[in-house]
């Protein structure tokens, strides 16, 4: 248990059943009345965000979220593997909960797995990764008609927007946040 003057961004509530991250906070304290806490809360499992006001002082339910490092280690169905790097043990991530990081993770990727009461929450990637392009179109010179880019798939699968210049075999480096093409990794 904590008070509404202890919340930091991060910080998991649990309310009423539901884990709850907050994003942001104010403290306002009016020149009439009490003291009062506005928040803006995402949902840990939904991803759905709503605006919370509490009063100054109020005992909030905080929930223990475990994170934890992490290898990917394969597709195992529709399900992936991860394994625990100091421990060794391996757990069982469905394709829901690991979500669009799926697009992103390679095998003997590391990761961060957010776990409270022993259930996966969601899976935390780096920034970004490098992924080789697998598969594109050669771009044409003078070819602007598409703002200079193209569709690349790249080694996990997932298709991306790329510069007219990459070719198949190039590395690339990816923002995990948007899915959207950062640079070119020179080896």
């Amino acid at each position: 248990m904590a008070t509404t003057n202890d919340l930091k961004n991060g910080m998991v509530l649990n309310l009423d059943g539901q884990l709850w991250t907050v994003v942001e906070f104010l403290h306002v304290k009016p020149g009439k009345g009490p003291a009062f806490v506005r928040t803006k809360l995402k949902n840990v499992l939904s991803g759905k965000t709503l605006d919370k006001t509490f009063n100054a002082g109020v005992k909030v339910d905080t929930a223990t979220v475990d994170k934890r490092d992490m290898q990917y280690l394969y597709k195992d169905g529709e399900d992936f593997v991860f394994m625990d790097t100091s421990t060794y043990d391996q757990i069982t991530v469905t394709k829901d909960t690991v979500g669009d990081a799926a697009n992103f993770m390679l095998e003997g990727q590391d990761a961060i797995v957010a776990m409270h009461d022993g259930q996966v929450l969601y899976i935390e990637l780096p920034p970004s990764v490098v992924l080789e392009v697998t598969y594109t179109e050669p771009g044409l010179q003078g070819d602007r008609s598409s703002a200079g880019t193209k569709p690349a798939t790249v080694e996990t699968g997932y298709e991306i927007q790329v510069p007219l210049f990459l070719e198949q075999g190039t590395k690339v480096k990816v923002d995990t946040r948007s899915g959207e093409y950062i640079s070119r990794v020179n080896d």
